[in-house]
């Protein structure tokens, strides 16, 4: 398991980050109730986009809601769980939410864009996440160590569970990931699992 990708110099600053995260772990970079962003948790790289570091794990074609499918949320541009990972195809990734009013208010509005440098490709919100009978105060819906928690999917539909379920053990950890990003970052093409789960 990769503990911090290999993209840019932020060794330091993400101990910082999860300490000041740890204070007020809810106020994710993109959430409404954020506060505005600090030097430390969300840095500009360029006109309109920034990187921040986020936990990130997997889930799969085999282990959605309902198992054995593809289904989604909050559809954006797909109708059912994939993408090959360029910019106008990115990957559908899910997010935790918070019920405010009886709604749902995800951490990231569906539609949020987002590059991965450690799996080269770009991901779309459009799924929602969390575990047993209150899904929005469990699991990704509370984020990790303070930080924000990014499930993508690697669907894993022709490759079998098992190695599904190894593909998202070997993705799981904390990298830095960029939101709002521009086109032309590397992309390594086709579904996560199918495609060898490589990660930088």
């Amino acid at each position: 398991m990769k503990i911090l990708a290999k993209f840019g110099a932020l060794t330091c600053m993400i101990a910082q980050l999860a300490g000041a995260a740890a204070a007020n772990p809810l106020q994710f970079p993109g959430s409404p109730e954020m506060r505005p962003a600090t030097p430390e948790g969300l840095v500009t790289v360029s006109a309109g986009e920034q990187y921040f570091t986020a936990y990130t794990t997997g889930y799969s074609y085999w282990d959605n809601t309902p198992p054995g499918s593809a289904a989604i949320a909050r559809p954006v541009i797909h109708s059912r769980a994939g993408g090959t990972g360029t910019y106008h195809d990115p990957v559908t990734i899910a997010v935790g939410y918070r019920l405010v009013g009886g709604r749902a208010r995800l951490d990231f509005p569906a539609g949020t864009r987002f590059y991965l440098p450690h799996l080269q490709r770009y991901a779309i919100v459009e799924d929602i996440c969390g575990d047993g009978p209150q899904p929005h105060l469990t699991g990704c819906a509370r984020g990790k160590n303070g930080l924000p928690w990014l499930d993508v999917y690697v669907d894993g539909s022709d490759v079998g569970a098992a190695t599904a379920n190894d593909c998202m053990y070997r993705l799981t950890g904390f990298y830095d990931v960029i939101i709002n990003p521009r086109k032309g970052y590397a992309v390594s093409h086709g579904p996560i699992a199918e495609s060898g789960c490589a990660t930088r």
